[in-house]
């Protein structure tokens, strides 16, 4: 004996799932963006419990012309964009991993900078889900370039100085539950939305048909003579 299903099984599974299709079809376009909805704001606020909350640490360092300079604040924020690049190299971040306590991916992993176009700082940002950590490691970061800007200042004539320390951070700074709700259920409607409208379409005859023409017999025909 065999497990193929036969000709009137298989007739009848093609049944059912039409009747499936029809019953969906025929199902209000809201009820299927209000479902959309539902379903994204349940994903994104689990997403949102189920993720460990970040904190972000800053600290910024100043550059400025050393004493022999002739240089103007120019060359001090020319200078400070090119640390702002340097500060995430292997070059600083091998020293910074002492003072830290972590190794270097981990710094390449958390740690950023920024530069200002407008003012020669540095800062230094750190993020981890431990905000002592955070803390750290943005300190560690800035003290690093700050001696390699030390080391290389007889050449560039330009130092880095601590501007200020990183400080612990009191909030997280990433997304909380209530906002990864509210994208999840935009995204959810969204994605409902554009599959209603991708969706083919009935034609006018499809919903409503003609009936065709009818030919009238011989016996009417002969009437009409």
């Amino acid at each position: 004996m065999t497990d193929t299903p036969t000709r009137q099984q298989r007739l009848s599974l093609d049944r059912v799932r039409a009747r499936v299709r029809a019953r969906v079809g025929r199902l209000p376009s809201w009820s299927v963006l209000a479902a959309g909805t539902l379903v994204g704001g349940l994903v994104g606020g689990a997403y949102g419990l189920l993720t460990p909350p970040t904190y972000t640490a800053t600290s910024y360092v100043i550059a400025v012309p050393t004493a022999k300079a002739g240089s103007g604040p120019d060359s001090a924020l020319g200078f400070a964009q090119a640390y702002g690049r340097v500060a995430t190299q292997l070059a600083v971040l091998g020293d910074a991993q002492v003072w830290a306590g972590v190794p270097v991916r981990t710094l390449q992993r958390s740690v950023r900078t920024a530069t200002s176009p407008d003012a020669p700082m540095v800062a230094v940002s750190a993020t981890s889900a431990r905000p002592g950590l955070a803390v750290d490691m943005a300190n560690a970061v800035s003290r690093a370039l700050t001696r390699h800007a030390d080391h290389t200042s007889g050449n560039t004539q330009v130092r880095l100085v601590q501007f200020s320390r990183a400080v612990k951070p009191t909030e997280p700074t990433s997304a909380s539950p209530a906002v990864t709700s509210l994208v999840g259920a935009s995204a959810g409607g969204l994605l409902c939305g554009l599959a209603l409208l991708a969706r083919p379409r009935k034609t006018g005859q499809d919903d409503d048909p003609v009936p065709a023409a009818s030919v009238p017999g011989p016996a009417a025909a002969a009437d009409v003579r």
